[in-house]
């Protein structure tokens, strides 16, 4: 049972769902104290007190390792239940914003993935806003699989990229690249802060967790670059 599953029987209506309202109702639909939950997903107790105050919310890495000790995807903490019997659906649809985003934080971005109800899609929808000043501060170039666009809501942002020239988009301007180049966003040269959308795109059916794993690599400074060697480690990420 997913945690969004769990939540719908214990909030009003009108609350907006958050990390620690979901992780709170799941943990009590399933009998279990915090400390319980700790010793079972490996997160100390101080740690997930403050997510289910919403006075914390967790890193890639913290998040991962929440999902991997529930048995669940990544995508499956937030994503609505599927009903095996019904029949396919050949249009749907999901309207996005940020009260119902789900948000991770990391040194290099503030992540606000939309849409997240929706299963197996083919782009995923996330609105960002960027951390890192320089790439030095941003570490390694990150690498993953298929494709993404991004558009400058605000500010300026640099565009770092393994095999071309660093260029600068302005607000309104827009990039598309391969997403198995390393690249690198950072805010621009006069910015404070600067705030992108796009999509990523992947013929991956799990490409949240599989971003969160890349990320999580790169804030612990693992290499990124793909390698047949790790094909067996995606695969499993993505459920094959």
């Amino acid at each position: 049972m997913t945690l969004a599953q769990t939540v719908r029987g214990h909030q009003a209506p009108d609350t907006k769902p958050t990390l620690g309202s979901l992780l709170s109702s799941l943990r009590r639909r399933n009998g279990w104290t915090l400390k319980q939950v700790s010793a079972k997903i490996g997160i100390p107790y101080s740690t997930l007190s403050k997510v289910e105050r919403d006075r914390l919310t967790l890193s890639y890495d913290k998040l991962q390792q929440l999902s991997h000790g529930l048995g669940l995807k990544m995508s499956e903490l937030f994503a609505e239940p599927e009903d095996q019997g019904a029949r396919p659906v050949l249009a749907r649809r999901s309207v996005g914003t940020l009260d119902n985003a789900v948000r991770v934080n990391t040194k290099n971005y503030d992540y606000h993935y939309l849409c997240t109800e929706l299963r197996r899609k083919r782009m995923l929808p996330i609105l960002s806003h960027i951390r890192a000043k320089t790439v030095a501060e941003f570490g390694q170039l990150v690498r993953h699989s298929g494709e993404e666009w991004f558009y400058v809501v605000k500010g300026r942002v640099e565009v770092h990229t393994e095999y071309y020239d660093t260029i600068v988009l302005e607000t309104g301007e827009s990039i598309y690249i391969d997403s198995n180049m390393g690249h690198a966003y950072v805010v621009g040269a006069g910015c404070d802060e600067a705030t992108i959308i796009g999509a990523c795109a992947s013929d991956g059916d799990d490409q949240m967790n599989e971003l969160i794993s890349v990320y999580a690599d790169v804030e612990s400074g693992a290499d990124t670059k793909p390698q047949r060697k790790n094909r067996g480690r995606i695969g499993k990420l993505n459920g094959d």
